[in-house]
C-alpha cells in the first residue's frame, strides 16, 4: 500500500483501484496507511470492556495475516500526522500489540458530536456493547443531542421501544448493574428485576440469588411476581382454580416469548382469560407495537 504521501481519495473524482475499500458516503475521505501510534483514542467510546481472548485471537489473525479491514480516524487539527479513532478501537488495539508500525486507514472529517454516534453503531452491528454499555450510550446520545427517543430511533435505525427499555435499565442498582456489565445477569433478567416493586434492596438480593441458583428468566419474572404478590394489599377471598387445559402452559409460553415479558393463559368454566404483564407504560406501548406488527 502506498504512504500518506500517495493517499487515495475515496468518494469524488476517479473511482479507487479494487484493492482499496469502496467508500462513498464520505466525500473527501482518503485511503492510507497510519502508524498506530500516532493514533489516539476514540474519547467517547461507548465500549468499555475488550474480551481478553478475543483479542488475543484477532492479535494472531493479524500477524498471520495482516489487518484485512481498515480502522476509522479523523485527523486533529493543528498536528499534523497525528489521528483520532472514530472506529475499530478493537483492531486498533490489536494491531499495537501484533507490533505493526502501519495500518490501512479511512482518514475522513468527523465531527465531535458523530463520535459517539459513530462508534456505537459500529459496535451495534458488531453485537459487541454489553447492555449497560448500550444503554448509557444511548442515554448519553438523548443528552447530547436534545432529542426525544422517537428522534434518537430515526438517526440511529433502531427502535423506539429498544431504545426506551435499554435506557430503563440505567434505573437498576449499581451492584446489579455491574452484574449486568460482567455478563452474569443478561438484559432479561435485568428487565424483570426492574418490575421487583420492594425497591433497589430487593433488586440487590434476587440478583444475588440469580448468580448463586442460577435461575432462568422465567423464574426471574416468576419470582418478582411472588415478591410483589406479597408486598401488596391483603389479597381477597381465594376465587376457583382455573382449570388446566392441555397446552395453555405451551400457548403462554409462546406469547412470553413472542412479547418479552410474563404471561398467563388461564380457562375458567365459562370463558378464558389471557394476562399480559408490563413494567410500565413505555414497556405497555412496545408489546401493543410487537402486535401490531403480527396482525394480519
Amino acid at each position: 500500500m502506498g504512504s500518506a504521501a500517495a493517499d487515495v481519495v475515496l468518494g469524488g473524482g476517479a473511482p479507487p483501484p479494487p484493492a482499496a475499500p469502496e467508500i462513498t458516503e464520505d466525500i473527501g475521505a482518503v485511503y492510507r496507511e497510519v502508524d498506530p501510534a500516532s493514533v489516539e483514542p476514540n474519547p467517547r467510546q461507548p465500549r468499555q470492556v475488550f474480551d481478553d481472548e478475543a483479542l488475543a485471537e484477532l492479535v494472531h489473525s493479524i500477524r498471520e495475516f495482516g489487518l484485512m479491514q481498515p480502522i476509522v480516524v479523523r485527523e486533529l487539527p493543528g498536528q499534523p500526522g497525528k489521528y483520532q479513532l472514530v472506529m475499530g478501537e478493537r483492531r486498533w488495539r490489536a494491531a499495537q500489540k501484533a507490533g505493526l508500525t502501519a495500518v490501512p486507514a479511512i482518514v475522513r472529517e468527523t465531527a465531535d458530536d458523530n463520535l459517539l454516534r459513530d462508534a456505537l453503531l459500529e459496535n451495534i452491528h458488531r453485537v459487541q456493547l454489553n447492555p449497560l454499555e448500550e444503554a448509557s450510550a444511548y442515554q448519553q446520545l438523548l443528552d447530547e443531542f436534545g432529542v426525544t427517543h422517537d428522534e434518537l430511533a430515526s438517526r440511529i435505525g433502531r427502535s423506539r421501544p429498544l431504545i426506551t427499555n435499554m435506557i430503563r435499565l440505567l434505573r437498576l442498582p449499581i451492584a446489579v448493574q455491574r452484574r449486568v456489565a460482567a455478563g452474569v445477569l443478561s438484559a432479561g433478567h435485568a428487565r424483570a428485576l426492574l418490575a421487583l416493586e420492594a425497591g433497589p434492596e430487593a433488586q440487590e438480593e434476587l440478583a444475588a440469588r440469580i448468580v448463586a441458583e442460577g435461575l432462568s428468566v422465567r423464574a426471574t419474572e416468576e419470582a418478582v411476581t411472588l415478591a410483589n404478590r406479597a408486598d401488596g394489599p391483603t389479597p381477597a377471598a381465594p376465587r376457583r382454580k382455573p382449570i388446566q387445559m392441555p397446552g395453555l402452559q405451551d400457548v403462554a409460553e409462546r406469547l412470553s416469548g413472542a412479547f418479552d415479558t410474563r404471561v398467563t393463559v388461564s380457562l375458567g368454566k365459562r370463558k378464558g382469560k389471557i394476562v399480559v404483564e408490563f413494567g410500565s407504560v413505555d414497556d405497555l406501548q412496545r408489546i401493543v407495537e410487537l402486535m401490531d406488527q403480527n396482525k394480519p
